[in-house]
Order: structure tokens, then sequence, then C-alpha cells
């Protein structure tokens, strides 16, 4: 009777633990999902802002993503893999899409090609026309014509052709035959002469004291002085004008002896000859005369030549007038380019434009322009005794002269040897790391030595960039990928 009140009882608490596990499962449900709600707004916001930001920079990576996505499917369907998607292509060395724009040299590669690499950057350009033009001698500036002063014979040559010489240096030894240049002397002597008897005469006067005979005779005697200096100096004058200098003149009177030779020497160049601190060398172009020749006064002996500075003559059609006279006024330095034999090219820059020519060739229908070119001498050599120079320029060579037209300011300009062509493209290499990656530009304007690359954001200033040995790259590019095939050993 004890256990029968309690057995009733035992599922009612069975029920009100069973009610509270219910209650607390059905409740449990109910609190997550009022946890999870947050979770998926930010899931959502994140998305969101996600394909915000995608289509925000869709320029930087979506022409990218075109380029592989295309270079994928090209690869996919030459090598015909079908379904076969295990195939696995690094096994076989595949190059990827990246690859076909880049290549990786060895030092001794890029010391093959000269290749340079310098920062990209901004720059005035230039537009120019491009006209042929030739070195030239300056008229009545290069040359120098040096003659006898005087009848004579010449007995000494001292320089040989091609000889370098300067101011001052003997040339040749002549011995005087002129007749009235020899009584001119001698009447220059016998002036002398008397002048000095005549001191000596008037000094032993003034030592006798005074007297009238001896006053007299003093009086007359320096008179007389006074009449022959006046004759000495003419008879220097005219010692002058037959072609004698002051210093000879001056040896003749202080060694009372008849000047029997004259050394001929290389003239000073008047200072507006030349340009400011620059030493004249003469070369010597031609020798007139041999040893033993007879010569009369203004005979040339030798023709010298100063290359210092030259003109480079240009040469354009009448039409291009205006540009020419339009870069005159505005003061436009114009540049002048030198090809060699090898390909290569020299620019000369900052030329002055000097004068323009005030006629027009009727046959031709060209007009010349003058410009200055200073000379570069590269070296000298001494061979016997003789001294012989090389200078950089001489008349004869030709040059293309670029006339700026118009100016262009904060350009990125770079060597026209920083380019290669490709069918319609044009491009540019940059290092990246040890590779060197190729980049398409637009090229807004290029003439012989220059390239104008847009400023589009293909190439930043800064950027460093191949500027020697683009067409060098863009030909072992394209050997790279038309190598042999890939492929070729496996089947797939």
């Amino acid at each position: 009777m004890a256990h029968t009140p309690s057995s009733p009882m035992t599922p009612p608490t069975t029920t009100t633990a069973t009610t509270a596990a219910t209650t607390a499962t059905t409740t449990t449900p109910a609190s997550a999902t009022r946890l999870r709600f947050p979770a998926r707004y930010l899931a959502a916001a994140g998305v969101l802002a996600l394909i915000v930001v995608l289509a925000a920079t869709r320029e930087g990576w979506l022409g990218p993503l075109r380029s592989w996505l295309a270079a994928g499917t090209s690869a996919a369907d030459d090598h015909g893999h079908g379904d076969d998607r295990g195939h696995a292509h690094d096994e076989h060395g595949h190059e990827h899409a990246d690859d076909a724009d880049s290549l990786e040299l060895s030092e001794q590669g890029r010391k093959n090609i000269g290749l340079r690499i310098e920062p990209a950057k901004l720059d005035k350009f230039e537009r120019t026309v491009s006209v042929p033009g030739i070195v030239a001698e300056r008229p009545g500036r290069t040359v120098v014509r040096v003659g006898t002063p005087l009848n004579a014979i010449v007995t000494r040559i001292y320089p040989i052709a091609g000889e370098a010489v300067t101011v001052g240096d003997p040339l040749f030894d002549v011995r005087l035959t002129h007749e009235e240049l020899v009584q001119a002397q001698v009447e220059f002597l016998s002036t002398a002469e008397e002048l000095d008897v005549l001191g000596r005469e008037i000094a032993r006067l003034e030592t006798i004291g005074a007297g009238t005979i001896a006053g007299k005779t003093l009086l007359e005697r320096k008179y007389e002085q006074q009449i022959k200096q006046a004759l000495l100096r003419a008879r220097r004058e005219s010692l002058l004008l037959h072609g004698l200098t002051t210093e000879q003149v001056d040896a003749i009177f202080d060694s009372r002896t008849l000047l029997k030779e004259v050394t001929v020497r290389v003239p000073p160049l008047a200072a507006d000859h030349m340009p400011p601190a620059v030493q004249p060398v003469f070369q010597v172009q031609q020798l007139a005369v041999d040893s033993g020749q007879y010569v009369e006064s203004g005979d040339t002996l030798a023709v010298l030549a100063n290359h210092a500075e030259l003109f480079i003559e240009g040469q354009a059609f009448e039409q291009d007038i205006a540009q020419v006279q339009r870069a005159r006024e505005q003061g436009w330095p114009l540049s002048a380019i030198l090809e060699s034999k090898d390909g290569s090219r020299r620019k000369l820059a900052d030329l002055k434009l000097l004068y323009i020519a005030g006629n027009v060739d009727p046959e031709s229908r060209t007009f010349r322009f003058f410009v200055t070119l200073p000379n570069e001498m590269l070296g000298e050599t001494k061979q016997n005794g003789h001294t012989f120079v090389d200078w950089r320029f001489r008349p004869g060579q030709r040059m293309q002269l670029a006339v700026p037209v118009e100016r262009w300011e904060k350009r990125l300009v770079l060597p026209a040897d920083a380019v290669a062509d490709d069918g319609a493209e044009t491009y540019v290499f940059v290092p990246n790391g040890k590779k060197l990656v190729r980049r398409p530009v637009h090229v807004e304007h290029r003439d012989a030595t220059s390239v104008v690359i847009a400023n589009d954001g293909a190439l930043f200033p800064g950027d460093p960039v191949v500027v020697a040995g683009a067409r060098q790259l863009q030909l072992a590019l394209k050997n790279k990928s038309g190598a042999a095939d890939p492929h070729a050993g496996h089947t797939h």
C-alpha cells in the first residue's frame, strides 16, 4: 500500500521533464534565428560592396582578364584538348599568356644589343622640318693665304703639308733680292750713321765752353741733327712700306747691318676672327712654292686653314622660307644629324642660325642659310718634329639640319631607339625584375631621333624604360613566340 500512491505520481514527473525539454528545444531555434538575421545582412552588404569596387576598377582588371581568357581559349583550341580536362599543361612546360609579352636576356645579350634603361621624363619637344646641309668653311675667316712681302728667293721651307702650326711659327726663309729694298736699307743705315757722327760732334762742342765760334757751330749741328732725325723716320717708314716688320727695322738699326734674309711666320688673326678664349691652330692646306723658287711681292707661299669653327650650309625650298625665318626670329636653336656608315646617328644640338641668303637659286628653287658649327679637336700626333691634329668635322661632310617649327611643353619624349613597331602597334619595353615586359603605347609624333609618347597612362614619368635596343628586343620576342613547337614529341 505504501508503493501504490507513489506509482501514479511518476508519469507526471516524466511529463513535466518532457514538457520542459520540449519547451527548451522549441525556444533554441527561435533565438538562433534572431542571431542569424544580422549575419545575412552583413554578407549581403559585403557582396554589394565588392560589386561596387569591381565596377569602379574594371578598367584596371577587365582588359587583362579578357586577354588572359582569350589567350587561354586560343591555347586550348590550338592544342585540341577538347573534353580532356585532366591534361597537365605544366608537365609539358607550356608558356603562360603573360610570357608572350616578356623575355629575359643574359648579361651578355644586353651588352650585345647595347641595351640601356633610363627613367621616362617630361620634356619639351620641337617639331622640326629636315633639310639637307653640308659643312663649309667660313668665308674670309677659315682660310689664310700667306704671301711674300717682297721679291725674294725661297731658301727654306719649315712645315710640311698637313702640319699644324700656330701664330708666330716660322714658315719660310727667303733671301731678299729687291734692289729698291736694298737701296732703302742702305739709305736708312747711312742716315743712322750720320746721326751718330752728329751726336758725337755736338757732345764735343758742348765740352769746349762758351764762345762765339763754338756757340754758332753748336747751333748749326743741332739744327742738322733735327733734319737727319726726320729723314731717318721717313726712311724707316719706307722700309715698313716695303714689307719689313717693325722688329726687322729695329734689328737693322741696332746691328747696323743690312737685312739679307726674312723669316715668314704664321700671321696673327684679328680678335673677331676667332671665338673667345680659343687658341688658333692652323693646318697647312697647301705649300705653293718650292725651295729655291723666285717669288715676287704678293705671291702666295702657303694656304693655311683654321677649322676651329665652321658653317653648316643648309639648302631649303623656297616654300620653307617662312619657317626658317620664324625660327631665326624666335631665337630657336637648330640641331644637326650626322649619320655614320654603321647606321648610327650623332645629334648636334643648340646650333645658332647665323643668317639667311638674300636670293633664291633660279634653277633649283632653293635658298641657302648658314648655321655656326663649333668644331672639336680629337687629338694630335707628333712625328719627326712635326705636329698633326684631327678635327671631328671637316668641310664637305653632309648632315641633316632640323629646323624647329613648333614647340610642345611637358611631353614624354624618348629616343627613337626606345620604340619598336609591329604592324599598327608600337611598343616600349619596361623592366620587371629580371624580365623585360613589352607595353603598347600611342606615339603622337616622331622624327629621326625622338618620339613623343602620349601621356595616357600607358607610361608614366619616372617609369624605367628601355631607351636603346627596343627593336632587337621585339625581334627576340617574335622569335621566341615563333620558335619550335612546344608540343612536339607528345600527343594530346
